[in-house]
């Protein structure tokens, strides 16, 4: 087939029928692509294919030269695109089989084995892979991603690190890192990615998103919801950012800034559940009068349960506290009793302290009271 540059006079044969195009633009009659190799030029609609429907064309490429590994790697693409996984990773299989040894083979095998859920398998493809081009950094990205899911995050980070070292304008792979120190519980170094996007480019939401949330984490509150600020000023309908700012603010004591931004955030995305459960929280146990409102409060938490199909621990948590406050205590003790049959155990004696005040017919009790009981309970 052959490719044309604009002219007849340049035209060139540069296209093989199988080969994997890059689409650049769409025409009339024809589209601008680009090969594999980076050469552009212009090709006939009729004599291209979208990659889910060319299957068929492979197989008959296959049938009459069976020993070219190189066309199972291009079914595999096929195959990828109709999500038939298996089917493609047996086909990578049999172009290495066949002696197809390139190692973009390998790279594209362990994306496979890792969309699968066979991780091992997929860090030993792009181990290959690296060793038959040191200089590839996909195989380091793909791997580093493995390992993030793997909670591997020092391998993560020292990947990420070798791909910066190679490609230091990568902002993809910056923010990628920063997650990864993050994850890491290492506050410090993520702030400093994150902060890094942020001066390359000042309306990178995700890193003031990020950095929002790391300060959070270290307890530093005030900053915390500096970042959130200024994620709202850069899309004022961001309801998690709200939401994020209102347990900021909640945490400063600034609980009518809090309740208006659970508000805002609920009118944005009224099927956030986390909203509905810091407004139930805030409603339940303000320690201002004007602003508890026990009724809300039953409401919001009903509405946090529901939307997770009351599988979160929390939000049962919010819906006891909120049905102790409207004087609903038998209700309370119920859900209670399941916040504490399936609550991890380093947070069990506080859950069963506020289900004996439940079961009392008392409010819910902080933290703060519940471990100055302790302590009381500890000195006698």
């Amino acid at each position: 087939m052959r490719l044309s540059a604009g002219d007849a006079e340049n035209d060139i044969d540069v296209i093989q029928q199988g080969d994997l195009l890059t689409l650049v633009e769409e025409r009339d009659d024809d589209y601008v692509i680009m090969t594999h190799d980076g050469t552009r030029g212009a090709v006939d609609k009729v004599n291209v294919v979208v990659i889910a429907e060319a299957v068929d064309i492979y197989d008959d490429l296959i049938k009459r030269r069976p020993t070219e590994g190189r066309l199972h790697t291009l079914r595999a693409s096929s195959y990828w695109a109709l999500g038939k996984t298996k089917q493609a990773l047996a086909d990578f299989d049999r172009a290495i089989e066949l002696g197809y040894e390139q190692p973009h083979a390998y790279t594209s095998r362990g994306l496979f084995h890792a969309e699968m859920g066979n991780f091992d398998k997929a860090i030993a493809d792009y181990n290959v892979a690296l060793e038959k081009q040191p200089d590839d950094v996909s195989p380091l990205i793909n791997r580093a991603a493995v390992y993030l899911n793997q909670q591997q995050f020092d391998k993560a980070i020292a990947d990420y690190t070798a791909v910066l070292d190679a490609r230091p304008e990568s902002s993809s792979t910056l923010h990628q890192r920063a997650i990864a120190y993050k994850l890491a519980g290492k506050s410090t170094e993520a702030i400093a990615d994150f902060t890094t996007l942020i001066d390359l480019q000042a309306t990178d939401r995700r890193a003031v998103m990020g950095r929002g949330y790391v300060h959070f984490q270290n307890g530093s509150y005030e900053k915390a919801e500096a970042d959130f600020d200024r994620a709202i000023e850069l899309n004022p309908k961001d309801a998690v950012a709200l939401n994020n700012r209102g347990y900021n603010r909640a945490q400063l004591g600034r609980l009518k800034e809090a309740l208006a931004d659970y508000e805002a955030a609920i009118s944005l995305a009224e099927r956030y559940p986390l909203a509905h459960q810091n407004l139930a929280w805030l409603l339940a146990t303000a320690e201002d009068e004007s602003l508890r409102n026990s009724q809300r409060a039953v409401k919001a938490a009903r509405r946090a349960a529901q939307l997770n199909d009351h599988r979160d621990i929390s939000d049962l948590a919010a819906l006891a506290a909120a049905l102790a406050a409207d004087g609903s205590f038998s209700e309370a003790v119920g859900w209670q009793e399941k916040v504490v049959e399936k609550i991890a155990p380093q947070f069990k004696a506080f859950a069963e302290f506020n289900l004996q005040r439940y079961q009392s017919k008392q409010p819910f009790a902080s933290r703060d009271e519940f471990l100055k009981v302790f302590k009381k309970d500890s000195d006698e």
